[in-house]
This record gives C-alpha cells, sequence and structure tokens, in this order.
C-alpha cells in the first residue's frame, strides 16, 4: 500500500507488458521510471516534475539515456471544476491540451471516492484529436490510451502518452 504500481501493455490491456513502474506514495518531488523488467534493472522511459510542490509544476518525459522526448503539466486554475492537462513532443512538433469529458463526472470525483469513469480527450491545434485516456469501471484501476494521428500524420509518442496517462492518474490526488 505504499507504493503505486503501473503496467503498461500493448493492444486493448491483454497484451504484453512494455514497461512498469513503482512510485512512492506521498513523495514530495513526482518521479516515476518505467522499466522494461519487473526486476527493475532496465529503465526504458520516465518522467519527473520541475518544481517541487508546485500545483502547476511541468514535468519532464525523458528516454533511458536521461534525454527529453516530452513534457506535460496540469493547468491548475482550469482544473478546478473539470482537470486539464497541455502536453508537448517536441521531437514530433506536437503540442495540445485535453480535459476531462464530462463536468459531472469531475464535480462528483472531487466529493466522492466511487471510482468513477474519468475520460481525458486531447487535441493539437484546430481541435485535432492526438489521444484519449478513459478510466475503466474495474476494482483495479485500469485505462484505455488511444493514439489517434497527429495533424502531421505520426501518432504521439508512446512513452510520453504512458507518462501523462500515468501523471492524469497521480495528480487526480486519488
Amino acid at each position: 500500500m505504499l507504493t503505486n504500481r503501473f503496467e503498461v501493455r500493448a493492444g486493448d490491456g491483454d497484451g504484453p507488458v512494455l514497461a512498469m513502474a513503482q512510485q512512492k506514495r506521498m513523495a514530495m518531488r513526482e518521479q516515476v521510471t518505467f522499466f522494461a523488467d519487473e526486476q527493475q534493472r532496465v529503465p526504458v522511459f520516465g518522467f519527473k516534475a520541475r518544481g517541487i510542490m508546485d500545483l502547476g509544476t511541468t514535468y519532464d518525459v525523458t528516454d533511458a539515456a536521461g534525454q527529453p522526448i516530452g513534457w506535460f503539466r496540469k493547468d491548475f486554475g482550469a482544473s478546478l471544476l473539470r482537470s486539464t492537462f497541455h502536453v508537448g513532443v517536441p521531437h514530433q512538433g506536437l503540442e495540445g491540451s485535453g480535459q476531462e469529458r464530462s463536468q459531472l463526472v469531475a464535480v462528483l470525483r472531487r466529493f466522492t471516492d466511487f471510482g468513477w469513469p474519468v475520460h481525458f480527450d486531447f487535441a493539437a491545434a484546430g481541435g485535432v484529436p492526438i489521444m484519449s485516456i478513459e478510466r475503466r469501471w474495474s476494482l483495479r484501476d485500469a485505462y484505455q490510451v488511444e493514439l489517434p494521428a497527429a495533424p502531421n500524420g505520426a501518432r504521439m509518442d508512446w512513452r510520453v502518452a504512458a507518462c501523462l496517462a500515468v501523471g492524469c492518474d497521480v495528480l487526480l490526488e486519488r
């Protein structure tokens, strides 16, 4: 109960594990490293907060060598009624933002710990969809992440998408 465990799987959740991570709860500085193996010997990517206890801090997403591949941040002001995040993947020329689809669920989620299904929709400039994250009804948190083609024809880097999905989960403060 002292750690959050995350698995990134290919396909519809039944596919092979692409990466896994564990994160200590109540960490002062949010940092999550994804590994290729259960023994956590081979790091493959991760994210780390730029600031400590900053409500609007940016999280840098890095590859296995620690090189930046993207970023995301929670928009604290816009998130008062409906959680909102911004994301960027510079090497793909991709930037966008997303928020919870349902205003009603967003408000209910703030007052009850019922395990509401949460759905985020992300779009680039012009409203072109670039990512969606959906928490399903289940005993354990399970998220389905979809990566449609971006405006330039590419799909968002799956490592950035995985970090953003985990970041959304961690930052919802459930």
